[in-house]
């Protein structure tokens, strides 16, 4: 998010495999801070896959202190804090 205009900007992380992307790096956009990250899950609940939030995206989303939206076969959900921790400030990356 800019942090002076409020405006949202997207940048894709580099494709994962079946079942693991590495969302740990993000792009670093000057004036702009990290506040969110989405996914999918794109592999059947009706094969077993779980479509929620795994032990690793629970994980994750601790580490890095932003919302991680997944979207699957049955709809979004949600990981990780309301908001970005700390608010605005700090690292513009993930918050420290």
């Amino acid at each position: 998010m800019n942090i002076t205009s409020g405006d949202i900007t997207v940048r894709r992380a580099p494709s994962g495999q079946q079942s693991e992307v590495n969302l740990s790096n993000p792009t670093r956009l000057g004036g702009f801070v990290v506040v969110g990250v989405f996914h999918t899950h794109p592999n059947p609940s009706s094969e077993g896959w779980d479509p929620g939030p795994s032990e690793a995206d629970r994980f994750a989303d601790e580490r890095d202190g932003v919302p991680d939206l997944i979207r699957a076969d049955d709809g979004i959900h949600y990981s990780g804090p309301d908001s970005r921790r700390g608010g605005l400030a700090g690292d513009p990356g993930f918050p420290s």
